[in-house]
């Protein structure tokens, strides 16, 4: 095994909504309530990282890693429109004060998914006042803790929902065929979504979301977007990232995209080359003073000529379906660096699974070829495993197993994995016993 150099950024990820817990005034929690719900289950307490959050940094940080990237959740700063939360901002000041203690890098997420509801009854991420409200809360945040933090990311995955648009159209086509069919159609996407609970429940939760949201299609984040909306959310990105740069000029600012290693098959060149196109290079003009990149990955996608393919029948699979597939990630680095020429953040990267062995195994090759890239002078500054402890996988609930710390759905209790202290080793820094 070789060690990163000093100065390289080992961590692991987390987002707010999926640890915290109780975060009710989000757009989210109210969707998990619903009669109808697509959820397999409510957030609830979650993790109670909101709480515990010491308790899981110090276990982080005597593992031997550095880094942690978490994110901060809007819906508790700003809970209604035009509110904003002080003690709110306080409780995120002692997070980072807590990474900063345990000799940990705090990489701040401003937005991961999760929106406020008010936002979303506003028109949500295909409104054209979103921009100025997401701007107006990241000055607000910033001016209190910019000083303290090094690296900003924007808004998580920022391509998503071009992402599950194209997947949703894919699906309702698929809706009728076999369930092995429908199961490859849920895992094209790096997210825990329920499709198929979404069309069964279509009818009542429009109905539903009608009377929450005040229509029956609420434009969550995490929706199918318009070509206008994903354009409207690079907006938002840049407009909070000059807002950002002029309160803090030394913070290095960017944003995270959901990554496929994009491969094709004799005959599928072209389909791959238009998925690429939709997933990373028409984002470029929008990220081309960004200070850094965010790269998330978690497997590959492949194209023949009739479009994408299943994974091959003696692949072996996570518990999201998803092919085990590490070496994606170098793939993914190399291509982003040939249009993108700032920092490269792998702010994402992991595998569900209840076999720990096999996640040291993934976290060795993908770290192998992140080492690789930088011998050829790519740079890459961090790597950050998802997730740091099991958590809320979203529509798929608690059922998968990301973690690099075991949570005791009962107690909460937590148990580091082996995987936790050999992602550590790969840190040049000795381990810190705090």
């Amino acid at each position: 095994m070789q060690k990163f150099e000093k100065g390289f950024l080992v961590g692991a990820a987390t987002a707010a909504h999926q640890v915290e817990g109780n975060n009710t005034n989000s757009d989210y929690w109210v969707q998990e309530q619903l009669p109808h719900t697509s959820f397999t289950e409510p957030s609830g307490l979650a993790c109670d990282h909101y709480h515990r959050y010491e308790e899981d940094i110090k276990m982080l940080a005597n593992a031997g890693l550095n880094a942690y990237r978490f994110s901060i959740e809007w819906a508790r700063i700003e809970p209604e429109e035009g509110k904003f939360d002080s003690a709110e901002v306080e409780h995120y000041r002692k997070v980072i004060d807590c990474c900063k203690t345990h000799g940990v890098e705090p990489i701040v997420t401003m937005m991961h998914f999760t929106s406020p509801k008010w936002l979303i009854c506003k028109g949500g991420w295909e409104a054209e006042t979103t921009v100025e409200y997401f701007k107006r809360y990241c000055v607000y945040v910033i001016e209190k803790l910019g000083s303290k933090l090094h690296y900003v990311c924007t808004i998580n995955e920022a391509n998503i929902g071009l992402q599950l648009a194209a997947i949703s159209r894919r699906f309702r086509l698929m809706a009728e065929e076999a369930a092995k069919q429908v199961k490859s159609a849920e895992s094209s996407v790096q997210l825990g979504m329920n499709f198929q609970k979404i069309i069964e429940n279509a009818k009542f939760a429009a109905d539903e979301n009608a009377e929450i949201f005040g229509t029956p299609q609420p434009k969550i984040f995490v929706s199918e977007r318009t070509p206008e909306g994903d354009l409207l959310v690079m907006r938002a990105h840049v407009a909070a990232r000059d807002a950002i740069k002029a309160i803090c000029p030394q913070l290095k600012v960017g944003l995270t995209l959901s990554l496929h290693d994009v491969q094709s098959q004799p005959g599928g060149e072209s389909i791959a080359a238009i998925a690429w196109q939709e997933e990373f290079t028409h984002y470029l003009p929008y990220i081309k003073d960004d200070d850094f990149l965010g790269v998330q990955n978690y497997t590959r996608t492949v194209y023949g000529p009739q479009g994408q393919l299943p994974p091959p029948k003696d692949a072996e699979l996570t518990q999201m379906d998803y092919e085990f597939y590490p070496v994606a990630l170098e793939h993914v680095i190399r291509k982003v660096a040939e249009g993108f020429k700032g920092e490269i953040l792998v702010t994402e990267n992991g595998i569900a699974t209840a076999d720990d062995g096999r996640r040291v195994a993934f976290i060795e090759q993908a770290l192998e070829g992140v080492q690789r890239c930088i011998a050829d002078g790519i740079p890459v500054k961090g790597y950050c495993y998802w997730s740091l402890m099991d958590n809320f996988e979203w529509q798929k609930g608690y059922a998968m197993q990301f973690g690099l710390i075991a949570v005791n759905r009962k107690t909460l209790e937590r148990t580091a994995k082996p995987s936790l202290a050999h992602l550590g080793s790969y840190n040049v820094q000795e381990t810190k016993n705090i």
